[in-house]
């Protein structure tokens, strides 16, 4: 009779798990179609702002809108595409004042936690590794809707960002006391596999 029971017991958990892996989808961000971006923008002398963008990157990421809990990203970003309009003062933010893409050509995102609070809004905590530093962070990310294409395929996108101080990533050029932190803004839509 134990040995039954536990038979039985085994055979619900591994129903449950397979019903909420197949439940559970994966997508690839569409970089393809430029329907992804990751920006930036930082204040200069503190009279206005300067943005710019990373202009290759990658990444992947699981959805299940009834288990948003289980989600999961990652992102992978080619520093050495940095674009701010301008061919030197990116050949400056290439170089070790900053970014130093010789040494640390890329940089990346790995989710640990994602936690929804409602449908649409929740908070994604996970490991940033930037110009060879690796913290934790957490930022609010919003969904910002989901559904077919006119392709036959299926969509999700998100909006993310996030504050980052550049000296906690060993970026200490001077740049005045109102240019210590750095936006940085994530927007991705994925399609499903």
């Amino acid at each position: 009779m134990l040995i039954k029971n536990l038979v039985k017991l085994t055979a619900i958990a591994a129903t449950a798990v397979a019903s909420i892996q197949a439940s559970a989808a994966d997508y690839q961000v569409d970089i393809k179609g430029a329907h992804a971006f990751i920006n930036f923008k930082i204040k200069h002398l503190g009279y206005s702002w300067l943005t710019g963008r990373f202009n290759t990157f990658d990444g992947q990421f699981t959805w299940d809108k009834d288990q948003p809990n289980a989600s999961k990203i990652n992102i992978e970003i080619d520093t050495t595409s940095i674009d701010s309009n301008h061919a030197e003062r990116d050949k400056h933010l290439r170089g070790k004042d900053f970014l130093n893409v010789k040494d640390f050509p890329k940089a990346s995102f790995v989710s640990e936690k994602i936690e929804f609070s409602n449908a649409t809004e929740g908070t994604v905590t996970g490991t940033l590794t930037l110009h060879g530093v690796s913290k934790a962070i957490s930022f609010p990310v919003e969904k910002l809707g989901e559904g077919k294409d006119p392709w036959g395929g299926y969509r999700v996108g998100f909006e993310g960002k996030t504050t980052l101080k550049l000296a906690d990533y060993g970026m200490t050029y001077n740049l005045g006391p109102a240019s210590t932190h750095v936006e940085l803004e994530l927007l991705v839509e994925g399609i499903r596999k």
